[in-house]
């Protein structure tokens, strides 16, 4: 049985491995599987394609949860939080617009964020609520 202990230490570890998930697939650095790729593109050897099958593994786990947990509505309402958020930093000049670099990185933490909140949004639910979110399973 999985174990029912929340804590903001989960959410964190969460967010660690959805950050990772992200800036893995691709950043700014050029240091990411996309650089990798597209250095060498169209050729692709083994090791690539394993990697790339990885983070696709990664990427669905993660998108699987979230959108189960979250749903549309919850996803697109992160975004218009998170998009509110860069508007106050822009507004109030703590954010340079003409920095592509730093609107890269985050839009990736806003990125691995939404994902991290979509791993951990039915423990939250269930503490705030009471309520468990179970999946439909046919008990024949």
């Amino acid at each position: 049985m999985a174990d029912d202990s929340f804590s903001v230490g989960g959410v964190a570890l969460r967010f660690v491995f959805a950050l990772l998930l992200v800036a893995l697939t691709f950043n700014p650095s050029g240091h990411s599987y996309f650089h990798w790729v597209a250095a060498g593109f169209p050729a692709i050897d083994a090791v690539k394609a394993l990697a790339g099958i990885v983070l696709l593994i990664g990427w669905v786990v993660f998108l699987t949860a979230t959108a189960r947990s979250l749903g549309i509505i919850g996803v697109l309402l992160a975004l218009a939080f998170f998009a509110a958020l860069v508007w106050v930093a822009v507004q109030f000049g703590w954010l340079d617009t003409g920095n592509t670099r730093a609107l890269t990185w985050i839009g990736l933490v806003v990125a691995a964020a939404i994902l991290a909140m979509g791993m951990s949004w039915s423990h939250v639910r269930r503490r705030l609520t009471g309520q468990a979110d179970v999946d439909e399973v046919d008990s024949r």
